[in-house]
Parts: C-alpha cells; structure tokens; sequence
C-alpha cells in the first residue's frame, strides 16, 4: 500500500504569507484523504502537485475555525469543477457533533448548491474531553429539519471497549478516532494498516538450506 503525506498548512489561529493555516493530505491508492480545512486551504492545494478533485474522504480534529473555516470554499471550488453529470465521487466528511450543522447552514445561507454528494459523520464527544465551561451540548441542533443533501450521515458514539470510535474499515486497512484534551472537544485520527500474509515458499527455503 502506498501512502504519501503533504502538509498544506501548519500555522495556528490563521494564515500568513509563508505559512497556511491547519491542512494535511494523505494520498492513497490514488485517492486523497483531507485532514483538517483551515483558511487558504484550496489555494495551498493550487500550489502544491495534489488534485483537489481526488478528494473522497475529510477528517476534521475540532470545530475552532483554523480548522475548518476553509471546508465550505474548498467545497464549492470542487463543484465548480465537477462534471455537471455527476461524475464527481461522493465526499464523506468526519469530525465532531456539530459539524453537520456549520456545514449545512453555511451552503444554505451562501446559496451554495453542490453538483456531488457528501456525507458527514459526526463523532460524539464525552464531556471530559475540554473544560466543563467550553463543552457544548449539540445533539438537539437541527432537529426536525430536512438537511438538503440526502443522507446525514452516521452519528459515532465512543466504543468503551475499544477506548475509540470506528470511522472506516477496508482489506487493507482501519481508521479510527481518539478523544484528545483541548479548549474545545477534538480528536486525533489512526491509520492502522492491516496484516499482510507473507509470499515465501517455505518449502523452497528449506531446500535451500
């Protein structure tokens, strides 16, 4: 399996000139995995020698806005770039409760209609992940409402078994989330690849000595 890391943002709070806001992209399988949107974030993909239309899957670690303020635009540049056919392959989109709501009411209050679909997965945090002042409850939000792009998504409760919580799983491998400590709920994501059986002739060997 081959996995290849860019960073497109490593600065805190917002962008500079020289440095762009929370972003980092695992290529895969040829496939791009987003973690993380801050500010700027399409324009730090412009630059680099990644494609934002092979973006499927985003991970978010938390709902401050260096970390996702840049999620709607860059959004809506890949509808702007998609086949009017539908050809653009759905976007599932994980992070914490809440997360469906500042998407959603940004689109709807900017007008924005995507020409693909995409799914978001909210984590549910456990109110010793941030200070008990900051902690917000979010479950209640948009209750009752038609959300405008199909599905909601899965709501992700924390295994206790496992101490995580569960966001894919394929042959070759799994990924999962873990509480973090911050002013506000977040959560660190793990790739863990799967075990590949080895291809030696153990008989050959052995004739070989």
């Amino acid at each position: 399996m081959s996995l290849e890391i860019t960073f497109l943002g490593t600065g805190s709070a917002f962008p500079s000139p020289a440095r762009g806001a929370s972003a980092l992209v695992l290529r895969r399988e040829g496939q791009c995995w987003l973690f993380d949107c801050g500010e700027g974030t399409q324009t730090q993909l412009m630059r680099s020698h990644l494609r934002a239309a092979r973006i499927t899957k985003i991970f978010i670690t938390h709902l401050h806005g260096d970390h996702i303020f840049g999620l709607p635009g860059l959004l809506c540049t890949l509808s702007l770039q998609s086949d009017p056919e539908g050809s653009k392959a759905p976007v599932d989109i994980y992070g914490p409760l809440g997360l469906r709501s500042f998407l959603w009411r940004s689109l709807e209050l900017s007008h924005s209609q995507l020409l693909f679909p995409y799914t978001v997965h909210e984590l549910v945090p456990t109110p010793d992940q941030c200070p008990a002042e900051e902690f917000k409850d979010f479950s209640s939000w948009d209750r009752g409402e038609a959300l405008p792009q199909g599905p909601p998504g899965r709501v992700l409760h924390l295994d206790p078994g496992e101490d995580s919580y569960l966001l894919v799983e394929d042959e070759q491998l799994v990924v999962r989330a873990f509480r973090l400590f911050h002013r506000v709920p977040s959560f660190g994501f793990v790739m863990e690849e799967k075990p590949r059986p080895g291809k030696l002739n153990v008989q050959k060997l052995k004739e070989l000595g």
